[in-house]
């Protein structure tokens, strides 16, 4: 009969199963996660910058965090005290606009033009000093990568006023 112990490869009770340090280091890591969830911070989160050029104000609100197949809002605002011409034009840099499944601008343009960088919407101009621009979209379900961007207000050809946007995604 040999005198060889069962308990020779077991550890010592000191060190502590290893499957506990992980368990904590899960726990606390889940926990995070949820903390950051209930305050906000992995949901929809919207932002308004303005860019004043001309006499103009160009204000486009947009969602600086979301998550696909969300619903997120998208308006441009435009305002000028004098009026506009016979027709206002919004460039967006047409990149951006990807991760987006849309059902359309409201309203619709006139004409839609694009170039390698810019997607140019032209529309009637309206009476009055406001022109407000909606785009009904949500973010596509399969994006994964948020996107940046830019909106800008055309006159003459050139693009007077421009707004940086920016879209974080969430899984």
């Amino acid at each position: 009969m040999s005198e060889r112990s069962t308990l020779e490869d077991v550890r010592p009770l000191g060190d502590g199963p290893r499957s506990v340090l992980a368990r904590r280091i899960g726990t606390v890591a889940l926990a995070l996660v949820l903390l950051a969830a209930l305050g906000g911070f992995l949901g929809n989160r919207v932002t308004t910058e303005s860019a004043p050029a001309q006499g103009y104000t160009l204000t486009v609100t947009a969602a600086t965090t979301a998550r696909p197949g969300q619903d997120v809002p998208w308006q441009v605002r435009v305002t000028n005290p004098e009026g506009f011409g016979p027709e206002i034009t919004i460039a967006v840099t047409a990149a951006y606009l990807e991760i987006y499944e849309t059902q359309g601008f409201h309203p619709e343009p006139s004409e839609t033009t694009r170039d390698g960088e810019w997607l140019y919407l032209t529309f009637d101009a309206p009476s009055g000093s406001t022109f407000v621009l909606d785009y009904d979209a949500y973010i596509q379900p399969n994006a994964n990568l948020g996107r940046s961007g830019a909106v800008a207000l055309v006159v003459d050809d050139a693009r007077i006023a421009e707004v940086p946007i920016r879209t974080v995604l969430f899984p």
